[in-house]
Formats: C-alpha cells, sequence, structure tokens
C-alpha cells in the first residue's frame, strides 16, 4: 500500500463517518442530535418545501453518502450528494454566521465538504470498494459529478423559499 492510498483511506473514514453520524443526529436523535421530528421542523423553519422531501434528501445525504464514502464504494456518487449537502448546509445554516465554528459559521461544513469533493476529484484510493471492483471513473466523470453536486447544492438554496404561516406554525410545534 502506498502513503497516498492509506492517506485516503484515512481522510474517506474521517469525513464520511462524520457526515453519516450528522445524518444519524438528524434520523434518529443519537449522539444529541435533533431526531426525525427537531429536524423535520428545522427543515420547515430554513423554509424548505415539501418539508419531508426536503427532510429525507439531506438525511439520506448525510448518512448514505457519508456511509458510500467511507467505503470507497460509488464515491463520485458519493462526492455529488455530499458536495450537494454542504453547499445547502453552508449556504442556509451557517454563511450569517461568519466563517469560524465558534460562532456556528461555516468553517466546520467547508472542511468537510471540501474533503468530500477533493475525494470525489481524486477518487477513493487504492484500499476501496471501487478498486477492488475496479470502478475507475474517469477525470472528467469524477469532475462533472463534483459540479453536479455543487450546482445541485446551489440550485437547492436559490429555490424560492415560503416563510411557515402562523397555521403551519402551531403544527410544528405541536409535532415536537
Amino acid at each position: 500500500m502506498h502513503a497516498d492510498d492509506l492517506g485516503l483511506l484515512v481522510l474517506r473514514l474521517v469525513v464520511g463517518l462524520t457526515f453519516a453520524a450528522h445524518g444519524a443526529q438528524k434520523a434518529f436523535g443519537w449522539w444529541g442530535g435533533p431526531g426525525w421530528p427537531g429536524w423535520h421542523n428545522a427543515i420547515g423553519r430554513m423554509g424548505f418545501r415539501p418539508i419531508e422531501l426536503f427532510a429525507v434528501l439531506s438525511v439520506g445525504a448525510e448518512l448514505l453518502g457519508g456511509v458510500l464514502l467511507a467505503l470507497g464504494f460509488l464515491t463520485p456518487f458519493a462526492a455529488l450528494v455530499l458536495a450537494a449537502q454542504s453547499v445547502v448546509i453552508i449556504l442556509k445554516a451557517h454563511a450569517s454566521n461568519g466563517f469560524w465554528n465558534k460562532s456556528n459559521g461555516i468553517e466546520f461544513p467547508l472542511i468537510l465538504g471540501v474533503a468530500g469533493i477533493v475525494i470525489g476529484l481524486t477518487g477513493p484510493g487504492a484500499v476501496s470498494i471501487d478498486a477492488a471492483a475496479r470502478l475507475a471513473p474517469t477525470d472528467t466523470v469524477r469532475l462533472a459529478f463534483v459540479i453536479a453536486g455543487l450546482a445541485a447544492g446551489v440550485l437547492t438554496v436559490a429555490l424560492p423559499t415560503e416563510a411557515p404561516s402562523s397555521q403551519s406554525k402551531g403544527r410544528a410545534t405541536r409535532a415536537r
């Protein structure tokens, strides 16, 4: 094994499992996370509609994308969904707080997102399911997947959002 393959393995495991853990916080409430009802409400407060669709997409991106990245399986797809999710996280939840993580700024999600993108661009390395299965997309395909992920994130953020009505705010409160 080459040192660069070991480096990619460590990077994939840390970044992928960190994304997956954040998805588990949202889905199951593990490690002090909001759980499904809390995440559903958060998606609604951010103005995404339909709430259920965006809650499923965001949790699925983190859980599935994170596990796939950690395993080095379907790595371009994992990079696509994690790039999209990172853009949404950064622009919808953290950008207004500045850069530093101390103030809930973009620092942490930016680092995770960029690391996922780097893995998507370079490939998962020799110690991966993709390598064992000989799934080796070209540089152009890897680049296209990353660009598609970034574009999907930007388009998601650009979707018109609707402020929750007083009626839907009441439902969200009761759902807790």
